[in-house]
């Protein structure tokens, strides 16, 4: 297997992993590309690594390059006028970063984790998605699927309690990993978390020491395990779905 080089986020290499070894394969935006396509991607794409903590892009700024990220969790923030910011979304491995047709950023996006992206020139790439309908409607796909994930977001910040937030959080983070694996959750599941528990506190619209006393609730109750400061264990994955108010497929209990 090809072996992705990280580098330090000023520095840019035209050729570093063959795109048919690369991790985030068939959930990325080239995720319905042929050979053709991805021959066309090795020759303009280049990686971009960034610390815990660094910004990528601040709102506003104008970006020049869209991205897909490899590893890593980055935080999408919006700043009111008066200063006060708000985290409004995440972006796990295989997201897409930037908006093809708009030149600066919406949000202010920071690595949360060590940070590995898969970049493109923005005008290339809107050339390319003119001449390749497979990477047009690909991206489609995954704009209505945030579309969908906001809404239930929306649903978990007005409706669910903190218990249900946190199982909701957890289930949602055991989806995308069985999704890259190609595989469904179920049974037994071990997941990284990708945030501490201040960030997840900010994220979910609660206080750090109710993300603390219900983290210690559902391992109390048999729900998780915690080995360490990240590693969440699931012993039974629809026991979690069950804890998070939503059915076995996702979606809310009636």
């Amino acid at each position: 297997m090809t072996q992705i080089k990280t580098i330090s986020a000023d520095e840019v290499h035209p050729l570093q992993g063959a795109c048919e070894d690369c991790p985030i394969r068939y959930r990325a935006v080239c995720a319905t590309c042929e050979s053709d396509d991805l021959a066309r991607l090795e020759t303009t794409k280049y990686y971009r690594r960034y610390d815990a903590g660094q910004p990528v892009v601040w709102s506003g700024d104008r970006m020049d390059f869209v991205a897909s990220v490899v590893s890593g969790v980055a935080s999408l923030t919006q700043t009111m006028e008066d200063g006060r910011t708000q985290m409004v979304g995440l972006l796990l491995p295989s997201d897409f970063l930037g908006r093809p047709g708009r030149g600066t950023a919406p949000y202010t996006v920071t690595a949360i984790s060590e940070l590995l992206l898969c970049c493109f020139r923005r005008r290339p790439f809107e050339e390319m998605m003119n001449r390749t309908p497979r990477i047009a409607a690909r991206l489609l796909d995954m704009t209505l699927d945030e579309l969908d994930a906001a809404r239930e977001w929306l649903l978990l910040l007005g409706r669910k309690s903190a218990r249900e937030k946190i199982a909701s959080f957890l289930a949602i983070l055991a989806r995308r990993e069985a999704a890259l694996r190609h595989s469904r959750p179920e049974g037994r599941i071990e997941i990284d978390l990708p945030l501490t528990r201040e960030a997840m506190a900010d994220y979910l619209g609660l206080t750090l020491e109710t993300v603390s006393r219900q983290m210690s609730a559902l391992k109390r109750d048999g729900v998780i395990e915690l080995g360490g400061k990240r590693r969440v264990t699931v012993p039974d994955f629809a026991g979690l779905v069950a804890e998070s108010g939503d059915d076995a497929d996702g979606g809310p209990l009636s």
